[in-house]
């Protein structure tokens, strides 16, 4: 049996469903990796679920081989979730102080969070996270922290994460099927943030952009906290599929070839290059152009990015994030693909690995594990006894003291 807290996470993707099993002792930040647990996604679209039997069966089978790993059982999960279902809103609230002195209580914050939150969702809308971007007090603006400050007005620009209503009582549904209570919803994006980025990228401003199977990912940080984010509903399976429809070969076998043989850089592959389909597949057997293929790869790549690109616009930091850009998920070690991001972004770009980890380094040390690190590494920071996940206002509101809390200096 391990010693120290345990902490369990689970990514519940369109391509794959891993868990991660960690350890942490008090007053030690730095997460010990224990177990690890992978199984197919085959009930499972664009980050909602298509087949209870399938979904429920593949859970079980990644939060099995997590235990045998780990040796430790499975009860409670930290869930990172994604999909096209993720939408965001920017809210604004504004109260006025009644306290004695005038003083600034966290009372104070949770009633101006509750005006940020007096927006108008559609009914199939559920908030997953309230991030506080910055808190103004009377005419002074871009505060981190303001209790204990003292003013008569309050004020906060705050971004709201939500779910479709739908989406995350089908996973609470799942979950409760397998055994195992989730603890809190994660969205995606924030996971990768805890495990790739420092303090002192987010406080320079960093665009973070996580490339999955079925959409991307991405968030812009300025000055410690989060001030946009988005889900583009394009990924690494449409890179799959064009080739499918371009070689005139099969999904699996177009799969092969984009991991075996894919590559976004065109100009290093003679045109002459050709790849012998019946080495990798069953059922196609006719040689295609390698270059052709590697053109493929790289339009839609180029195009993902250039939507990330035009996201930046919308705010303007295209090309104004002096951290630049970091990239994680399954779909960004393509040979080339970090060439193109600085291409297409005007950015630098690096790849983002879990940091600050330890035990089986070697299974995880991989940018497509990076929201699974990070799902621990969150709940470590912000995690909360309590289950949760069908959340009310008292718990949105201690989830995001807890996140403003995160953000400060130690």
């Amino acid at each position: 049996m391990s010693t120290g807290k345990i902490l369990v996470g689970l990514d519940i993707g369109s391509s794959k469903i891993r868990t991660i099993v960690g350890t942490v002792e008090d007053k030690k930040n730095t997460i010990n990796i224990i177990g690890v647990g992978l199984s197919p996604s085959n009930g499972i679209r664009k980050g909602m679920i298509t087949d209870f039997d399938e979904a429920i069966s593949n859970i079980t089978a990644a939060l099995d081989d997590a235990e045998r790993m780990s040796g430790e059982p499975i009860h409670r999960v930290y869930v990172g979730v994604s999909g096209t279902h993720i939408e965001t809103y920017d809210s604004r609230g504004v109260i006025a102080i009644n306290g004695q002195n005038a003083e600034i209580t966290e009372d104070d914050v949770d009633r101006v969070l509750e005006a940020a939150q007096a927006v108008s969702l559609p009914s199939n809308r559920e908030i997953l996270r309230v991030i506080p971007k910055s808190f103004s007090v009377d005419s002074q603006k871009n505060i981190k922290y303001p209790v204990g400050m003292t003013g008569i007005r309050l004020e906060v620009e705050a971004h709201i994460i939500t779910g479709q209503v739908s989406a995350i009582k089908n996973i609470d549904k799942c979950l409760y099927q397998t055994g195992v209570d989730p603890q809190e919803i994660v969205p995606s994006i924030l996971a990768c943030a805890e495990s790739t980025l420092d303090r002192r990228q987010k406080e320079l401003g960093v665009v973070l952009i996580e490339i999955g199977a079925s959409c991307t990912n991405m968030a812009v940080f300025e000055e410690g906290s989060v001030i946009y984010s988005a889900v583009i509903p394009v990924g690494g399976e449409h890179v799959t599929n064009d080739l499918a429809i371009g070689l005139r070969c099969s999904i699996e076998t177009a799969e092969k070839v984009k991991i075996e043989y894919g590559t976004c850089l065109p100009k290093e592959i003679s045109d002459r290059e050709e790849i012998d389909l019946s080495q990798i597949s069953k059922t196609d057997n006719h040689a295609v152009s390698k270059l052709q293929a590697a053109k493929i790869i790289e339009a839609r790549y180029h195009e993902i990015l250039l939507l990330v690109k035009d996201e930046l616009l919308k705010i303007g930091r295209q090309g104004m994030l002096p951290a630049g850009g970091v990239l994680c998920g399954s779909a960004v070690k393509m040979p080339g693909c970090i060439d193109l991001s600085r291409e297409a972004l005007q950015l630098p770009v690096q790849l983002g690995f879990p940091r600050d980890i330890e035990g089986i380094v070697d299974r995880v040390d991989d940018p497509s594990f990076a929201n699974l690190v990070g799902l621990l590494q969150f709940a470590n920071r912000y995690g909360r006894t309590p289950s949760l996940l069908d959340f009310n206002f008292n718990q949105t509101f201690d989830s995001a003291m807890r996140w403003i809390k995160g953000i400060l200096p130690n």
